[in-house]
């Protein structure tokens, strides 16, 4: 979800920043395979159950994606704006949510984001990965271009590269004998967390806190995998390393707060810092106050919490809760629970 590349539970490449691509006059778009079967979708949004053969004669964008990735939530305005402005000309764009953790799998949940997202384009649920294996993927986000034939014709993993995929866009509907497409390319006003990062100031990776994928942990002793136990937080924390204070119970793809008033420090440099997490319990809520060097954020909060750096933890997604000004520099980063029930899963940056 951020600079670095993790390995997944699957043996895939994890959320992904933006790859290089070629200019727009060199594009070339050779021919990489077939379109594999949607068949392994365990549930359809938007739509009734679509096919590869059924698209024929379309032109087809598919994103593989999951919800609470920040990479692919930085994708989403270009989804949108593509699928509303070619609609008309044949182009069909296809969102894949593929889950990383366990809560993404809550169709729920699904739900809930494809709404608050504002996604209304057809969402493949692909719960087992089914169709992410028959295209051999690798990353959130992966598109995939697909021409009226139903060829492959471009694959681009991680996010960027908006102009050159547009006009492989408008190229494939052309081919497809569409006229009257408008060739000048989408502008979005990209806000919040789908805004774009910041990467020549980003410094600090992307952080798991469940110790199946955990790195740089420094409370005194270590963790604990699996078992509850009170943590306490070192004098001193080098940057991009994190710690607990608190009960807390560190489970493989989570970890979770046992009682009221547990902290999560982190050192970290970028613009933006974002953190999954969510209540243990559905319906609940889990209070919480950031604090940045020890004080409230004031103008670096977050669109989650307020200056104060007062918020809430209702469903499990992705918060965006540090979005300091210029200059960027090293800070420490703090989140206090005031409620048990807190379940926190991976960092993220922008």
């Amino acid at each position: 979800m951020s600079l670095a590349i993790a390995v997944a539970h699957f043996g895939i490449v994890g959320c992904v920043r933006a790859q290089s691509s070629a200019k727009a006059e060199t594009i070339q778009l050779p021919i990489e395979g077939e379109m594999p079967s949607l068949d392994g979708a365990t549930e359809w949004l938007n739509s009734k159950p679509l096919s590869a053969a059924g698209l024929r004669g379309k032109v087809i964008l598919v994103d593989f994606w999951t919800f609470s990735c920040i990479n692919s939530i930085r994708t989403l305005p270009y989804l949108r704006a593509w699928a509303e402005k070619y609609k008309d000309q044949g182009l069909v764009v296809i969102g894949v949510q593929a889950p990383e953790f366990e809560f993404e799998k809550n169709i729920d949940n699904v739900r809930w984001a494809t709404k608050d997202m504002r996604l209304y384009y057809p969402i493949a649920v692909d719960n087992n990965h089914a169709i992410w294996s028959a295209f051999n993927n690798e990353a959130w986000p992966a598109l995939y271009f697909i021409d009226a034939k139903g060829h492959i014709r471009h694959h681009q993993l991680g996010e960027g590269a908006y102009d050159q995929e547009e006009l492989i866009i408008q190229q494939l509907l052309a081919d497809a004998g569409n006229r009257g497409i408008h060739h000048e390319l989408v502008s979005v006003d990209a806000r919040g967390s789908e805004a774009p990062p910041d990467w020549t100031d980003m410094k600090s990776p992307e952080t798991y806190v469940g110790h199946d994928r955990a790195e740089n942990f420094a409370s005194p002793g270590g963790a604990h995998p699996n078992k509850s136990h009170v943590y306490q937080a070192p004098e001193h924390l080098k940057l991009n390393h994190w710690a607990l204070t608190g009960d807390w119970t560190i489970g493989k793809q989570a970890t979770v707060l046992n009682g009221a008033n547990g902290r999560i420090a982190y050192r970290f440099h970028a613009r933006d810092l974002h953190l999954v997490m969510g209540s243990t319990m559905t319906g609940t809520s889990v209070r919480f106050r950031v604090l940045i060097d020890g004080q409230p954020p004031r103008a670096a909060h977050g669109v989650d919490v307020d200056d104060q750096g007062n918020g809430a933890a209702n469903e499990k997604r992705m918060y965006q809760l540090i979005r300091q000004p210029n200059p960027i520099a090293d800070h420490l980063f703090e989140i206090e629970f005031l409620d048990s029930g807190a379940e926190a899963f991976v960092f993220t940056f922008g």
